[in-house]
């Protein structure tokens, strides 16, 4: 007799979503941001469905200190237009760690997701803070390391 593979489907409710802490200081930009979207899109649980909400919430500290290999430090540009003629602005990623150094990070993650509604509310889980505090420390996160 064949033995038939069935896709087993979770109830959002029995995901069992945790929260993790993540420790940006000289950590490489892109390989951190796959890791941990990898860890909000829930790919590292055997649960996992394409089309279901099954990850955890990630919690990133020191994003000022974030780094990139080699001359992409310099050569890593933000392009952002305001609709209007001649509004087009471009900053180096120098300029971003700077000014905001969250965004950076948190562009990276978004690009990484799902371009769909299941991606909106997926980059909601990640929580990211420039310096070492953070006001999660209720939800009792567990340190994740890479």
């Amino acid at each position: 007799m064949k033995q038939e593979r069935i896709t087993r489907f979770i109830k959002p409710e029995d995901a069992n979503q945790k929260w993790y802490l993540v420790d940006a200081k000289d950590q490489i930009l892109g390989r951190l941001a796959a890791k941990v979207a990898r860890v909000i899109r829930g790919k590292n649980k055997p649960v996992f469905t394409p089309n279901m909400d099954a990850g955890d919430f990630v919690v990133v500290i020191n994003a000022d200190k974030i780094r990139m290999t080699g001359k992409r430090e310099t050569l890593k540009t933000y392009f952002s237009h305001s609709m209007y003629p001649g509004g087009s602005r471009v900053r180096s990623f120098s300029e971003v760690i700077e000014k905001k150094p969250e965004f950076a990070f948190e562009n990276a993650v978004k690009g990484m997701l799902p371009k769909t509604k299941l991606g909106r509310k997926l980059i909601k889980k990640l929580k990211v803070y420039a310096g070492e505090a953070h006001p999660h420390s209720a939800q009792k996160p567990e340190v994740l390391s890479f």
